[in-house]
């Protein structure tokens, strides 16, 4: 896994400004590659890359990397797991002299072989810039997914990209105004969503596009080149599903567990990684494999008998991290300063200790992120399901009193309690199908964002962004429709952006097996009733696993990896609140208002609403204002990881 950057100029040549502009771009990410950085420049084109060794140690595959003419350039971030498959069907080694045995050699030559297209033939993740000098053309590449991060500026007619954010900031030309709308959605979503971040100069590329740049035109093209499809099987029968998903998932797994560099594997407990454990145990190595758990110091949050009942079973080398409020605050302004924008997810900073932790013994830790998206087994899933039998089995008014018998529930601060899941089930269930989506997630509600960024609160309702989304797809199936929702917003722009900048911050490289395209290609296939069936979520992944868990890993609930912040606030986390939440610190911004976030912390403290989740977004965003608009000093804690 590495870090890139890159400027073309459509107008003029690249000058030894530029030079010295692409080496602070590149610099900066120094954390994401740190055995080697180096520069590839021509007349219009400058490329970054730093590297950090994961397969092929040597100086053999260094980076930037070229064809054996020097005719094709690339700079890479990324592993495609099928590189070897690859080398071998198009019978690369009877045409080319390979010098390394990376992966980065094999799309170079399978680049020289089919062009472009190449790509369709790729598993994993990667984000590439491909320069090629003969056709006077630059790829900028971002994987199918958005597993890896890719961001890019135009100035003039100049255009830069980067791994991060926080390489933009290092230019002259970048301006720093905000993008209020990012903001917005947000205190919602607690993620930017969509080609959003927190600065209007910089777009994310979305997974799944390419930007295409021809230098002797001077035109800039962005395109998708692959997209999500759900073209549903109903022949399908459940032996022949469950077998095709243990298969496809063993070979994803064995893929993902080639590395040059010592490997682990994060370990919650719950199904996604125990089954990746299981299956690496299926392979006869998980022995060999370091696990990695947070253990969480609050009873409802705690999964830690589970993590260790599966590593016992595995026999793999374990690792327990116990994650305290104290933590919490040692880490705060630190794991920030590597995330470059505001998130609200409560697993980002637990994931960053245990990539401190882990950066120890390995350089690359497997990950069960996606499989949720993958087997729609979020409880949001089952709510859709729930739903619809509420709606024709209740009448409206008999519903109407449930819903205002839940609302008038104390709130509990526990994990999916029941007084939570009440009063978001009730609500959302009288809404239609991809606003009761976004509503079953929500934070702020669209009042609360309105009092709380009075002048820049003139924005489309956050949920018109899945319904938007929703109404434009063509699947048959309704849950395919919230499984592609989930994929572009929560897991690109909320979990990738979690799993990339805390482990890179640590320069480890995140690998997740549930993403792996030739897995996903079957999965989209196989009907939802599969997956979901009556209210037993996971159906199909269970059945397709039932032989190689432990019954207490295959039987447990979902549950997912969650800080306790809404108890924690209440006394350890209370030193954040009277720092950030002061009326004096919040006047350094003038599109929030004190009132309003007074108001949400007295609501939480008194009991009368669970706001943890809400506190938790705006007290990210007051932090990462103060680290890189009004501050500006986050590059001092970049030295600390």
């Amino acid at each position: 896994m590495c870090g890139i950057a890159g400027i073309l100029k459509l107008d003029g040549q690249i000058s030894d400004m530029d030079k010295n502009h692409i080496k602070s771009m590149t610099n900066i990410l120094r954390h994401r590659g740190p055995d080697c950085i180096d520069y590839y420049h021509d007349t219009n084109i400058s490329l970054g890359n730093a590297r950090l060794n994961i397969i092929d140690l040597s100086e053999n595959a260094h980076l930037p990397m070229s064809n054996t003419e020097g005719t094709v350039w690339m700079c890479y971030n990324g592993e495609v797991t099928n590189f070897r498959d690859l080398r071998q069907q198009f019978q690369l080694d009877k045409k080319y002299a390979f010098r390394s045995t990376s992966d980065t050699e094999v799309l170079l030559h399978l680049y020289e072989e089919i062009g472009i297209s190449f790509l369709k033939h790729l598993s994993g993740m990667f984000a590439f810039c491909l320069y090629d000098k003969q056709l006077r053309k630059a790829y900028i590449v971002r994987d199918f997914y958005g597993i890896r991060p890719l961001f890019y500026m135009r100035y003039g007619n100049t255009l830069y990209f980067s791994s991060e954010i926080k390489s933009f900031l290092e230019l002259p030309c970048f301006s720093g105004t905000l993008d209020y709308e990012a903001i917005y959605h947000f205190l919602s979503l607690a993620y930017m969503p969509g080609h959003h971040t927190p600065f209007k100069d910089i777009i994310e590329l979305d997974g799944g596009h390419l930007i295409e740049v021809d230098l002797d035109k001077s035109t800039i093209t962005e395109q998708e080149y692959y997209s999500l499809s759900y073209d549903v099987d109903y022949r399908t029968d459940e032996k022949t599903a469950s077998k095709k998903v243990h298969d496809l998932l063993l070979n994803s797994v064995e893929r993902n567990l080639i590395s040059d560099a010592p490997l682990g594997l994060t370990l919650s407990g719950g199904l996604d990684t125990s089954t990746i454990l299981a299956l690496t145990k299926e392979l006869g190595k998980s022995q060999d494999i370091h696990t990695y758990s947070i253990r969480m110091g609050e009873a409802s949050f705690d999964e830690s008998h589970y993590q260790r009942l599966m590593a016992n079973f595995a026999q793999s080398i374990h690792h327990e991290i116990l994650v305290t409020p104290q933590d919490v605050l040692d880490n705060f302004v630190e794991h920030m300063a590597f995330m470059d924008e505001p998130s609200g997810d409560g697993a980002a900073i637990p994931s960053y200790i245990l990539a401190k932790e882990a950066k120890k013994d390995v350089r690359v830790l497997l990950s069960g992120e996606g499989g949720d998206e993958v087997f729609n087994a979020y409880e949001t899933h089952r709510a859709y399901g729930a739903r619809k039998k509420y709606r024709s089995m209740i009448p409206q008014p008999v519903r109407a009193m449930i819903k205002s018998m839940a609302h008038i529930l104390p709130s509990s601060y526990k994990k999916l309690s029941f007084d939570f899941l009440a009063k978001r089930f009730s609500a959302g269930a009288e809404l239609d199908i991809p606003t009761a989506h976004y509503f079953w997630r929500h934070s702020l509600n669209e009042n609360e964002k309105k009092a709380l960024m009075p002048l820049h609160s003139n924005f489309s309702p956050t949920a018109s962004l899945f319904s938007k989304m929703y109404n434009s797809l063509s699947h048959n199936e309704e849950l395919n429709r919230l499984s592609h929702i989930d994929i572009k917003y929560y897991f690109i722009c909320d979990l990738m952006v979690k799993n990339d900048r805390t482990m890179m911050a640590h320069s480890i490289e995140a690998r997740f097996p549930y993403m792996d395209k030739l897995l996903i290609d079957y999965t989209s296939t196989i009907p939802p009733q599969l997956k979901i069936k009556g209210m037993r979520g996971r159906y199909i992944q269970k059945q397709a696993m039932k032989d190689i868990l432990p019954k207490e890993i295959y039987n447990r609930k979902n549950m997912g990896l969650e800080m306790p912040h809404s108890i924690w606030f209440l006394k350890e986390l209370e030193p954040l609140i009277a720092k950030y939440f002061s009326k004096k610190n919040i006047a350094k911004y003038d599109f929030l208002n004190h009132g309003a976030i007074q108001t949400f912390w007295d609501q939480h403290k008194a009991g009368k609403k669970d706001q943890g989740r809400s506190l938790w977004c705006i007290l990210n965003l007051l932090l990462w204002l103060d680290l890189f608009v009004y501050n500006k000093d986050y590059k001092k804690y970049l030295q600390n990881s």
